[in-house]
């Protein structure tokens, strides 16, 4: 039977604590190994980063960087847009009526267009100088523009907003509403002999004109049309519904056909022929009332009328037949007229017709 041997307790001790120091000591070297691991892949990506950014910058402690430089791409896909150092200032609607002076060839027609109005705004505007008559213009006469198109009214006494509105057919919301009426609109009360501006307001014309005269007999007066009325009761020739221009020119000189002046006038000098626009019978040939001055009336034997004013001359006389494009008088300026045209009406039945309608084109 073999002995056993005892290990004494202080060898036992002393090899523990010595494992344990052993332990310890290779803890920190783990840690410092790890600590340098780490602050040198910090460092190289730190490198790395830099290097591409640039790579061959780093000069004497420096890190120089190289911008990119700017360049106008080849096609640019954005809109470019230009300053435009210039301001414009819209022009403020007139308020008030303005004045001006008829010059020679001037016609309410084409005051009214220069203006931007309706003829008929011009008309109404002038009553007592015009008396509905745009014929009656004349050069030097001095009117009144009005701001905008309607009735420009000069107030009476007893009138109220709704009488006014109603006789001109407009509306009293409109008339208090025009900023150039001025209203007080707590005490919207109008001075007897104030004008007042009625937009979109209108009224009927007094037409200012030779009635019709067909080639029977039919009574007419020379005392209420003037010195060239014919008595009627003529057979001749008729006309083929087909008119031609009745001056050489085909350009209008002053009025345009609308609700004042039931007619064109057409560009023709002092002097210029003019023509039978249709065959017919003369039935009105020399002075007439109502602004026309020379004037001659054809019947067309089919319905329709043509008539020809402000003639310098005439080369027909009453009752006589004339043929289409046949020469009848010379244009000019007699009776109300600002300059030499032709006055050239249409009439169809007794009612007027818009010479555009039946004229070729020019």
């Amino acid at each position: 039977m073999s002995e056993r041997q005892d290990i004494p307790q202080t060898t036992i001790s002393r090899g523990l604590y010595w494992g344990a120091w052993v332990f310890a000591i290779a803890l920190v070297l783990v840690a410092v190994y790890l600590g340098w691991r780490v602050r040198t892949v910090q460092a190289g990506s730190t490198k790395d980063l830099v290097a591409s950014i640039a790579p061959d910058s780093v000069f004497q402690g420096k890190l120089e960087v190289d911008l990119p430089q700017y360049s106008e791409p080849p096609d640019p896909v954005a809109i470019s847009r230009h300053t435009n150092v210039y301001t414009l200032i819209p022009e403020r609607p007139r308020q008030d009526p303005i004045d001006y002076t008829v010059e020679t060839g001037d016609s309410v027609f084409a005051i009214a267009k220069s203006f931007n109005l309706e003829p008929e705004s011009v008309l109404w505007a002038n009553y007592t100088l015009l008396n509905d008559n745009p014929d009656q213009l004349s050069p030097g006469m001095e009117l009144w523009i009005p701001p905008t198109d309607g009735v420009l009214y000069e107030w009476q006494e007893g009138d109220t907003l709704q009488s006014v509105a109603d006789r001109f057919e407009a509306n009293v919301e409109d008339i208090l509403g025009w900023s150039g009426n001025k209203f007080d609109l707590t005490n919207p009360l109008v001075e007897t002999g104030s004008y007042v501006m009625l937009p979109g307001g209108h009224r009927e014309f007094k037409q200012w004109i030779v009635p019709t005269i067909p080639r029977g007999r039919a009574g007419v007066s020379s005392s209420l049309y003037g010195g060239g009325t014919c008595e009627g009761g003529y057979e001749g020739a008729y006309g083929s519904g087909a008119f031609i221009w009745p001056a050489d020119n085909h350009t209008l000189s002053g009025n345009d056909y609308w609700s004042g002046h039931l007619a064109i006038d057409i560009a023709a000098g002092t002097g210029a022929r003019v023509y039978a626009a249709d065959s017919g019978v003369i039935v009105f040939a020399g002075s007439a009332l109502g602004g026309y001055g020379n004037m001659v009336m054809i019947d067309h034997g089919n319905g329709y009328q043509s008539l020809y004013a402000h003639l310098s001359s005439v080369g027909v006389s009453c009752g006589q037949s004339v043929g289409q494009g046949q020469y009848i008088a010379s244009a000019g300026s007699t009776g109300y007229s600002t300059g030499p045209h032709l006055h050239f009406e249409v009439r169809y039945l007794g009612g007027f017709v818009n010479p555009w309608f039946v004229l070729p084109a020019p």
